[in-house]
Formats: structure tokens, sequence, C-alpha cells
């Protein structure tokens, strides 16, 4: 079974030997805006159901042949991330327990109320779309162009293009955008897919170089100048180098002539000069130079302006920060998933990879609020964890009286206690107790 586009409503795979049961059960789930797909028994099922599967899977336990039990282990051999919830009688629930604790998803004691079962697939179903997610950033990660430069939007693509022309012809460029747009890659890229990729390219941090400096790092035998001889001198922050900096490049940009102090005949120097800028580079660069610079200009958009790459250079980023970190690559969550379709990234790629690294090292809350950011059955479960929390706390740890105040059946209680993973013993041992 192959994936569906990601606009179509949520699968459920419906699978259950009484027809009248499942063709009840299909009509709630098509009312409810589900895709169904019924199945009389496991076998076709079994048959139909693969990795691929882009929903979740609903199963009656007692069918002959091949039971619930049994299907739920063979789906979850083929792909241990296919949520799956039993359908029980009162005689099976020990078996769907044990299930539970194997990584079934839910189980629903029959007779159960449509609406249960509604509110356990909601949250299924947000889940699967998660894994969904991951799986297929990381094909697209993996799938990429070989650039580094990453994204599918026309913007990008255009860049690439651009870059791809502008290597060979060899001539001085202008690299424009704002902070953390990726301008440094850019020029690696261009020197690299020129003739003189196996030559130096050697880096000026034209901001940090004092005007004492100058001559030491940069006009000298053995200054940088000298160093990028057959390769390229990138000038980074061109706009914010001082101007007797920029005055000192412009002869250099002009006929390729080092002149060093003391003697007497320039030497000739053969290169070719990248520059970085920022978004009023015309303002802030000597005209003399500006215009020798910029033979061809690039402008690199920001972050907001190319949202839709934001998916797939988060992969990237998070492959690349897990490798480096020695990391697992983590789940995307509903709290950073949101995060980054609502975040403008003003820091541009630049914050887009501090975040990665965030995310893979597992302290993201500390750039995001996950409840606000959470999906609706998220949210739920937070907020009936929370209450049931104070309603024990209230009660002084009387669960008797906690499950009063809380207007809640005790089976329906200590199931929702299991589910949400409260420990009632620490928290009656944490509870200050009532007065007698």
């Amino acid at each position: 079974m192959t994936v569906t586009d990601p606009t179509d409503p949520p699968t459920v795979a419906l699978v259950d030997d009484d027809d009248d049961l499942r063709a009840a059960l299909a009509q709630t789930l098509d009312l409810a805006g589900y895709r169904v797909v019924p199945f009389a028994g496991a076998e076709a099922a079994l048959a139909a159901i693969d990795p691929a599967f882009p929903g979740v899977v609903v199963t009656d336990v007692r069918m002959p042949q091949i039971g619930g039990i049994e299907l739920f282990r063979r789906l979850r051999d083929r792909d241990p991330d296919l949520p799956i919830l039993l359908m029980t009688g009162h005689a099976d629930v020990p078996m769907a327990v044990d299930a539970l604790k194997a990584g079934a998803w839910d189980f629903l004691t029959k007779p159960f109320d449509p609406e249960a079962l509604l509110a356990a697939l909601a949250r299924a179903v947000a889940q699967r779309s998660l894994v969904l997610d991951n799986r297929r950033l990381r094909a697209l990660a993996i799938a990429a162009d070989a650039s580094p430069l990453v994204g599918r939007s026309a913007a990008i693509g255009r860049l690439r293009d651009t870059i791809a022309a502008v290597a060979q012809a060899d001539i001085d460029i202008l690299i424009e955008g704002e902070t953390g747009t990726g301008k440094e890659l850019v020029a690696r890229l261009i020197h690299r897919g020129g003739r003189r990729a196996r030559a130096p390219f050697v880096a000026v941090a034209c901001a940090a170089l004092p005007d004492a400096l100058l001559d030491e790092e940069m006009f000298t035998a053995r200054g940088s100048v000298a160093a990028a001889r057959g390769g390229t001198l990138f000038l980074d922050d061109i706009d914010r180098g001082s101007a007797a900096l920029q005055e000192r490049l412009v002869p250099l940009a002009e006929d390729r002539a080092l002149r060093i102090a003391g003697v007497r005949d320039p030497m000739a120097v053969d290169l070719r000069l990248i520059a970085t800028a920022g978004e009023q580079a015309a303002d802030r660069v000597l005209p003399a130079l500006f215009y020798r610079l910029a033979a061809v200009r690039l402008h690199i958009p920001p972050l907001r302006e190319r949202l839709e790459d934001v998916p797939l250079l988060f992969a990237h980023l998070v492959d690349t920060a897990a490798a480096r970190l020695r990391r697992p690559i983590p789940p995307l969550t509903h709290a950073v998933r949101h995060h980054l379709a609502t975040h403008r990234w003003p820091g541009n790629v630049r914050e887009l990879a501090h975040f990665a690294d965030r995310v893979v090292i597992g302290i993201e809350e500390e750039a995001i609020d996950p409840l606000a950011a959470a999906a609706l059955p998220d949210r739920v479960d937070a907020f009936e964890r929370q209450a049931i929390i104070d309603a024990v706390g209230m009660a002084g740890g009387e669960i008797g009286t906690a499950i009063q105040r809380l207007g809640l059946p005790r089976k329906t209680f200590y199931y929702k206690v299991q589910r949400l993973g409260i420990d009632l013993a620490a928290l009656r041992r944490a509870t200050p107790r009532s007065p007698s």
C-alpha cells in the first residue's frame, strides 16, 4: 500500500470479522472524516499493510485463523512505529494489557463509546503523522542534491544555477545578504566549482582586522594576499572593513598588484576576489572598490522568504548535528514542527542550525513552549494528567476522594493513570495528608 497525499483524510485500517460491527464502525469513522480501509480478517490486512502505510490500524482481538494479537505482532515487526488499537472483550483484557506493554497504542473494551475510539484515533493519527514526517524529511535529506546549499524553493534553485555558471567564469563576485544566510558557504561553493578549486581559499575577516595590522596580516610576502596566489581571496564582511583596508584593496582589485611597504616594485598576484556584505553594501564600501568587486552580485534570500525550505534544511542540519555531537537523530515532535512552521527565523540558517543543535541535545524547550505548540490531543493529555495530580493533592493523597472529585468511574481513573504515566505511589508520598 503506497503513501497517500498529505492532504488526504487520515487513513484507518479497520480489521474485524464481524460484518455488522465492521460496517457500523466504518460508518462512524467515515462521518468523522477518516478514510476507512476495511478488512474482514488479518490475512487480508497483512497482505495490504506495509511500512509505507499512511494511517493507523484498529483491529479486533478475537478473529479466526489469525487473531488480533498475532496481527499486532506481525505488523509491529514490519513497522515498530505503526499505531495499532485493539478492540477487546472483557475476557481479552489481560492479553490487551500485555500487548499495550509490548507497544500497542491503546485498547478499547467492548462495548465502547464511539467517542472513546475517536479520541484514541486522534492521538494515534497525530503520532503517525509525526513519524511519517520524520521519514519523509530523512528521505529528502538523503536524496537532496549533492550541493550543501539545501532547499527546493525557486530562489535556491536559481542560486544554485548561478553558482554553477559564475564558478567557471573566474571573475570577482560580491555576495550580499543578511547575517546567517550562508554567504561564506556560497563563496566556498564558487571556489570549489571553478578552475582554482585545488588552490588556496584564504579567508579574511575584514571587520576584525585592525588598521595597525594591515601590512602584517594582508600586504606582505607572507600575508593573506600572497597566500591566496592562484586561488581565492575571500573578503568576509567587506562593508564592515575599515576605510584604510578598503583603500588598500582598490589597486589589488584593479590590477592584481600587491604593493609591499618598502618594496619599490609591486608583486603580481593571480587570484580571484570574492567578497560578502550586508544589504546596504553600496553605501558602506568605497565606490572605487565596490564597482570593481561587484562584477557579479549574488543576493542570498533570507530564510523568511523561502520558508518552504525550512523542513528539508532542518532535516539536513539535524543529521549533521547528530553526527557531529554523536547523538541519535531525535523524532520530530509536535512542538518542534510547530516552531519550524511558525517562526520567522530572523537569524536565518545560522539560527536554524543552532535550533537543530538544541533539538539533538534535547533542550529545545528553552526556545519554545511545547504545550502551546502541541496538537490538541497532547494538550488534552497534559490537562488530564495535571487534573488528576491536582485532585490527588487536594484529597490529601486519598485516591477514593480524588476519584469522586474528578467524577470518573474507578476503572477509567486507573486506566488514565496508567496511560498518562502517573506514579500514584510517589504522588501520595509527596502529598501532605489531610488532618483526620
